[in-house]
């Protein structure tokens, strides 16, 4: 299926080729592409990298939120494969993924509103995203027989509350949307983050700004423009 998507899988080859994976070799094709990344995570990364083009919304408001999820998804996955390799033991590949799919709960909400052509405000239909979409998400990644290291991301990544017994990749997308929003005047910017055991789990300093680290931000937003 993916090979009958000449876009998609030039996508797969180049995200293959980047500095998030590369390896001693280019990557010239899908098959070897395949052959280094494994056939369930080359599948799990297109679903991944869909997402972008599961549906063309006609609503503006629609559109907007479709553009914006993406944009977040894809930023998220750049900072998690760069939080995972330079301070934990989870794989960056992994996270990667997990950054990119967190939010895929949003889309059947969005899809719904479009095809029911219903009249809901901004401020309403974000809050039916906000209630819906982890539950949504955990169900579709289940479904789709992701790892189930990653199946409980969208359910528990805005859990600022959870403890666990070890770091896992749902504090990595947890701590990775917090670095996004960083002296921004999200509500999310505005937490204690000292009190967020994910933090020590990672064995991140709470009060870390990746802005702030130029190695780490331009590995950041090399690997955020591979993934848009």
């Amino acid at each position: 299926v993916i090979s009958n998507d000449t876009a998609l899988s030039a996508r797969i080859i180049r995200v293959c080729n980047s500095p998030l994976f590369r390896g001693n070799r280019a990557i010239e094709n899908l098959n070897m592409a395949v052959s280094r990344l494994g056939m369930a995570y080359t599948s799990n990364l297109a679903m991944g990298l869909a997402m972008q083009q599961m549906f063309q919304a006609t609503s503006e408001m629609i559109d907007k939120r479709l553009r914006a999820t993406w944009q977040t998804s894809t930023e998220v996955a750049g900072v998690c494969h760069v939080l995972a390799q330079h301070y934990t033991k989870l794989k960056p590949d992994q996270a990667t993924l997990a950054g990119l799919v967190h939010l895929i709960g949003v889309l059947p909400i969005l899809r719904y509103v479009e095809d029911e052509d219903m009249q809901i405000s901004s401020t309403m239909l974000d809050e039916v995203i906000e209630e819906l979409h982890p539950r949504i998400g955990a169900a579709i990644l289940k479904k789709w027989d992701f790892p189930k290291d990653l199946q409980n991301v969208p359910v528990d990544y805005a859990n600022f509350h959870r403890e666990a017994p070890s770091a896992d990749y749902a504090d990595l997308v947890m701590v990775a949307n917090l670095q996004l929003v960083a002296g921004s005047e999200h509500r999310w910017a505005e937490m204690d983050w000292s009190a967020i055991s994910a933090f020590d789990r990672l064995g991140i300093d709470p009060n870390m700004d990746m802005n702030e680290e130029e190695d780490l931000n331009a590995q950041m937003e090399a690997a955020m423009a591979l993934l848009q």
